[in-house]
């Protein structure tokens, strides 16, 4: 069996890529490997008995000069990783989000002591200094994977200078440390993506796609009839909030409930007031049981999104439960969502299909069940958790 470094930016979960940090964790151990976590020091991380190793990050919020530079590289990290390869044997390191906090300066250690590196790629970071191909709330391609000073007039890291310049250093001191040349192989999480690495650059032998998974042998489904469209996520405009919210404001017969927060909420408060949106619930931030109640007993959820999304744990949630989606045909989207059989593809953007696919889900609830039925078969068939493992050790086996 295998010793696998498993190294991400948070012990916590604070957004997708976290969660999927801890179950690829869980799912090795449980066929028998050694997962040791590698992370950054944070008084909200799991306990676990690895943290005498986790390095201190860049404080961000109330930022020293020193945390500049801790944010480009982290001679805490680099300690930290020589302690632990000093007293541990390791197979595998696998990386997932890792910059900014622990950051590329550990690659050449790791490297040094001759394990292989594999990266599963979440987010745009090899190609965008912002990560996502987004500027200013629009789809960006300017840096073209590796002029990435074209975002400084543009500002692109929200709206700032200051962090777009941070950022676009970051981008190349990261490039200079290996963050491409000492991975021996890239995991990206939707055959979107890895078209867009291989576009800008990435070999492309170098990345294959295995998307994300959910273990439903713990979650029990809901076919019945739901209620309500929910949306959960982020409320930010490259989620298609406002669209979405643009769509449902004529509907009055149609309960949409909106789980989550973020910088376009006191917009979305606006307009839900100003047009008398009764039927349009604000439910703020929601997790655990709560959020599951809330997904259960739905008609459908929905994923406007306008951003290219990667493999949105969301839908596969929704699936895992029983529930179809409605999505935009964006990103890694329309490879989990098969139209008219588990759920709608509606273009991205597209108000006046969106708001038909909402209006034809509230009135064709039975319908609506169905296509959860197919979504969950899928999860079973396509997206679960032994299939994963296949795919991972696949990739490990090459290396080692």
């Amino acid at each position: 069996m295998l010793t696998i470094l498993n190294i991400s930016q948070n012990h916590y979960v604070r957004g997708g890529s976290d969660r999927y940090f801890f179950t690829m964790g869980e799912l090795l151990q449980k066929h028998g490997h050694r997962v040791i976590p590698f992370t950054a020091a944070n008084p909200n991380n799991e306990p676990t008995e690895w943290e005498q190793y986790f390095p201190r990050a860049a404080d961000f919020e109330n930022p020293k000069p020193i945390d500049l530079l801790r944010f480009l590289y982290s001679r805490d990290a680099v300690k930290s990783i020589q302690r632990l390869l000093n007293n541990t044997d390791v197979d595998m390191a696998h990386f997932h989000i890792y910059y900014g906090k622990l950051t590329a300066s550990i690659l050449g250690h790791l490297k040094k002591a001759g394990i292989p590196l594999i990266q599963t790629l979440h987010e745009y970071k090899l190609t965008c200094p912002v990560y996502s191909h987004l500027s200013n709330d629009e789809i960006c391609e300017d840096c073209e994977g590796k002029h990435f000073w074209r975002a400084v007039p543009k500002r692109c890291n929200r709206g700032s200078l200051a962090r777009t310049a941070l950022s676009v250093t970051e981008s190349y001191v990261s490039r200079f440390l290996g963050s491409v040349d000492k991975f021996d192989h890239f995991i990206s999480v939707s055959h979107f993506l890895r078209k867009k690495m291989i576009q800008y650059g990435i070999p492309e032998e170098k990345i294959s796609t295995v998307h994300n998974f959910t273990d439903v042998s713990h979650i029990t489904p809901n076919f019945s009839v739901g209620e309500y469209v929910l949306y959960f996520g982020r409320v930010h405009r490259s989620k298609g909030i406002l669209t979405l919210i643009e769509a449902a404001a004529p509907l009055k017969q149609v309960p949409l409930y909106i789980v989550g927060d973020g910088e376009a909420m006191p917009e979305v408060q606006q307009i839900v007031e100003q047009n008398g949106c009764e039927h349009i619930h604000l439910l703020g931030f929601k997790q655990g049981d709560e959020l599951q109640e809330l997904i259960l007993n739905s008609i459908c959820t929905v994923l406007p999104s306008e951003w290219y999304e990667n493999c949105p744990m969301s839908v596969l949630e929704s699936f895992a439960y029983g529930k179809p989606v409605i999505g935009a045909d964006i990103g890694g989207i329309p490879e989990l969502i098969e139209d008219s059989v588990d759920g709608f593809l509606v273009p991205s953007a597209g108000t006046e299909a969106l708001r038909d696919k909402l209006l034809w889900m509230f009135e064709h609830k039975a319908e609506a069940a169905e296509m959860g039925k197919a979504g969950r078969k899928k999860m079973e068939t396509e997206f679960n958790a032994d299939i994963h493992y296949e795919k991972i050790m696949k990739v490990y086996q090459k290396f080692l």
